[in-house]
């Protein structure tokens, strides 16, 4: 004998199919619903994060650019003052030079032979007047003048014979030219 099931159980089993597949769908819909929205709130608190560290960093930069401000004027006074001591420091050196360069020079003056009477610098020029007991001694002097280390050249302005307490002698005028840095 045949048996004919004549309940719908293929309808019924279609209908829990359809209702289990729109279950999965509303699930996975709502799934990727939250997904959504966990992921924009993960991106909003990023952002938040990255505009704080912007603010700081542009406040870090203002501070640092305010002390770069001063650092550039710190080294503005330092170079002056390092200029300045360029110039204390070689009018220290050259302070005792014309003494020096004068005591020398009175060093190579000969005794008894001649006397200095006036002696000039104006800026590179050095104008020695004095009286020589005679021509030779006045050459002489003039020679030993040319191989002072600071004289570059020696010129003879004038030179005369005068007569000073019945004592003829040779008055004479040299005009030398001084080194740079005497």
């Amino acid at each position: 004998m045949i048996k004919i099931n004549l309940l719908p159980y293929r309808e019924k089993e279609k209908k829990e199919n359809l209702s289990r597949q729109i279950t999965i769908i509303a699930g996975s819909f709502i799934i990727f619903i939250l997904c959504l929205v966990w992921l924009q709130l993960h991106m909003a608190s990023q952002i938040k994060g990255l505009e704080a560290k912007l603010t700081d960093s542009r406040q870090t930069l203002k501070v640092l650019n305010e002390k770069v401000g001063n650092l550039e004027k710190f080294k503005q006074q330092k170079a002056e003052l390092e200029l300045k001591l360029g110039v204390i420091g070689t009018l220290e050196e050259n302070r005792l030079l014309p003494v020096k360069t004068l005591d020398d020079l009175s060093m190579l003056v000969p005794q008894k032979s001649i006397w200095l009477t006036k002696i000039t610098q104006n800026n590179d020029s050095l104008m020695i007047e004095g009286i020589g007991r005679d021509n030779i001694a006045a050459a002489d002097f003039m020679k030993t003048i040319e191989n002072f280390p600071p004289i570059m050249s020696v010129d003879l302005v004038s030179s005369k014979k005068v007569e000073i307490s019945g004592t003829t002698l040779q008055q004479f005028i040299f005009s030398c030219k001084m080194k740079k840095g005497f």
